[in-house]
């Protein structure tokens, strides 16, 4: 994205450069990285950081907005409701397109958000390593706002601690240590003290809830979730009724609350009206298809990491739906070939960390990560076979 910069960093690559890299990445916790890592950074200049601010702040007015609540009171499916919903969620992720308009010109497109934690620690593994083996421009920086390395780690502990000590805090997951983004749960120990916990170990007692830890049982006053209910219920009837604790009355405290998962989601896009936003319809609401479907993406509203979207659209798949209250047809954007690379260029998607603490009236934007593709889907999981793909970061211009 700047010309000088993606020049110069393309003729100082190599390949020696790079395994040296990922032999350091993958060193901090050996064989958990199982996604690519992209041989490049995106470089961002300050005009577009702006633009990508400028929409996420226009989101954040919506959610700290009263009426919020009301307005996603149908966003959590029936059955999933949590008890102890607190009044915000103290993590939110804005997923952009870098995309062209009709102009020629580059602009972010808003794709999904989530009010739900992504990879916090991981980021900061990353732009550490990469930085030891590759020459970073001047005045570029991976983090936002007001922070830097130190400040952004302090924030992260101070939300996802409270005020409990981190033996009495854990990470929640499904078989953590088979996940994708274990990567992510192993840098956060490191950076909070806190540990990761599979919900098939809990032990409950009462309105408590307690783990194993290093042999000892140990209270759990506060959890930092990364439970995905979609993933829950593809688990076996086991670990389904271990999974009923989330809908117990607890004395526990979320980080960031389930709720917020749903709240802060898909189902917001429809009640964005922003030149970055794609305009969004519920599916139910819409009264007359678009006789240019092949310019929207049908998405599930209930699922994660792109599953179940439909980007070449018919009128059969409309047809075909039979909850379209749980669907939205999306417009279509056009993403940029804007990641010159050695043989062809790579689209690109950019996703803006807002961490919101307890006390604060707004979020704020803390970090970032990005992720580069040369097929149809963007995502870690996609274009395997692929060079200069996968998960990476952007440095902005400061």
């Amino acid at each position: 994205m700047v010309p000088a910069i993606r020049e110069a960093f393309n003729a100082a690559f190599s390949e020696e450069k790079y395994k040296a890299f990922l032999a350091e990445l993958d060193a901090a916790h050996p064989g958990a990285i199982e996604f690519r890592v992209a041989e490049t950074p995106i470089f961002v200049t300050k005009y577009f950081t702006n633009m990508l601010l400028d929409a996420c702040e226009s989101i954040v007015d919506i959610i700290v907005d009263p009426k919020f609540n009301e307005l996603t009171s149908k966003a959590i499916p029936p059955g999933l409701q949590v008890p102890n919903e607190n009044s915000h969620s103290h993590f939110i992720a804005f997923d952009f397109g870098i995309c062209q308009n009709e102009e020629g010109d580059y602009e972010p497109q808003l794709i999904e958000m989530q009010g739900f934690p992504t990879l916090f620690a991981y980021e900061v593994l990353i732009d550490d390593v990469f930085r030891k083996h590759f020459e970073m421009p001047s005045g570029y920086d991976a983090y936002l706002g007001k922070f830097n390395r130190e400040t952004y780690l302090r924030e992260l502990k101070d939300i996802i601690l409270g005020k409990e000590d981190p033996e009495n805090v854990i990470l929640l997951e499904i078989f953590p240590h088979q996940q994708k983004t274990r990567i992510d749960f192993y840098c956060t120990e490191d950076y909070t003290g806190i540990k990761t916990v599979c919900i098939t170990e809990l032990i409950r007692e009462g309105r408590q809830l307690y783990y194993v830890n290093d042999g000892v049982k140990t209270l759990v006053k506060r959890i930092y979730n990364r439970v995905i209910f979609d993933d829950l219920r593809q688990q076996s009837p086991e670990v389904r009724e271990k999974g009923n604790i989330f809908f117990e009355d607890l004395d526990v405290q979320w980080v960031p609350h389930p709720s917020w998962f749903y709240r802060i989601s898909k189902y917001t896009l429809p009640l964005i009206r922003h030149p970055y936003v794609p305009q969004t319809f519920f599916l139910n609401e819409v009264t007359q298809v678009p006789a240019d479907l092949e310019n929207y993406v049908l998405k599930p509203l209930f699922s994660f990491a792109g599953q179940g979207v439909i980007i070449d659209l018919t009128q059969a798949d409309i047809d075909a739906v039979k909850d379209p209250e749980n669907w939205i047809l999306q417009r279509k954007v056009k993403y940029a070939d804007i990641i010159q690379t050695p043989d062809i260029p790579a689209k690109a998607e950019i996703r803006i960390f807002y961490f919101w603490k307890d006390g604060d009236a707004r979020p704020v934007p803390t970090n970032n990560l990005a992720r580069l593709s040369k097929g149809k889907m963007i995502g870690v999981r996609y274009n395997k076979d692929k060079e200069w793909v996968g998960g990476s970061f952007c440095v902005f211009q400061k």
